[in-house]
């Protein structure tokens, strides 16, 4: 237990001085990211113009609160993973003492503390705009919300991580995220809130994994009603099903891969 600690301490300092490397290029991951903002207006305006279960201040804070979870739940694994099998770079990964998910996971979470200042200087600057959406969270929301952050970016790695697998069979494993991704939009909260939905289909958008990635999280923040309990048993029972499935995938996508030559 003790090397395998250390194992990680070890790639978490090594990525994260990588990343330090590229704030500048964090800076436009951010901005890129700036997708919930920019809908925040248009939802406050219709708001305002009629009735959608959220007023003006709602939406503000609701946007904000998704921009927030989606920046700390951004993934980018199935890229890299695909270029490795791909490439072949795989195969020294493989000659370590350590799973090579590791290394991924480490990349992520230094990116996650390379970039938490910046977001900061972001969201200074959204307030400044916007003074009439600032508010101070509970404390408990606020430790609630940091939970549910930490376990979808958990859910929204293991996720990708598992269409990745789909490397060893075609040489397009992300054509998945991007059809994935359709869904994602839509269903997560990202482009709406949920509670704009009518309700049947909000039933049947709750049986999948979409909502605990934003909407449950942001939810949280802001302080809107949502059931906790169902929400992190959602959340906990969906990473268990596609750690699962990413372990049977990754033993099988193995046997393909060496019997590849690779």
């Amino acid at each position: 237990m003790k090397n395998f600690l250390k194992k990680i301490i070890t790639l978490l300092t090594v990525y994260y001085a990588y990343m330090l490397e590229y704030r500048s290029e964090l800076i436009f991951w951010i901005l890129a990211g700036s997708l919930p903002i920019i809908l925040m207006g248009l939802w406050m305006q219709a708001a305002a113009g009629g009735n959608f279960g959220l007023t003006p201040l709602e939406f503000s804070r609701y946007f904000f609160a998704v921009f927030l979870a989606r920046q700390f739940s951004i993934v980018w694994v199935i890229y890299d993973f695909e270029k490795e099998v791909v490439e072949g770079k795989l195969s020294p990964r493989l000659l370590q003492p350590i799973d090579p998910g590791f290394h991924h996971l480490a990349t992520h979470i230094s990116e996650r503390i390379a970039r938490t200042p910046l977001i900061f200087l972001v969201l200074g600057l959204f307030f400044l705009l916007h003074p009439q959406s600032f508010w101070i969270p509970t404390l408990p929301n606020i430790l609630l919300f940091l939970l549910a952050a930490i376990m979808a970016f958990t859910l929204r790695f293991i996720i990708q991580y598992t269409f990745a697998m789909f490397a060893f069979w075609t040489e397009r494993a992300t054509a998945l995220e991007n059809f994935w991704l359709l869904f994602y939009l839509f269903l997560s909260g990202y482009i709406a809130p949920l509670e704009v939905f009518p309700e049947n289909v909000r039933n049947i958008v709750m049986m999948t994994p979409f909502p605990y990635l934003i909407s449950f999280p942001a939810n949280i923040l802001v302080g809107l009603p949502v059931d906790l309990t169902r929400g992190f048993l959602s959340m906990l029972g969906w990473i268990l099903i596609f750690l699962g499935l990413n372990r049977l995938l990754w033993r099988a996508g193995l046997k393909r891969y060496s019997g590849m030559g690779a």
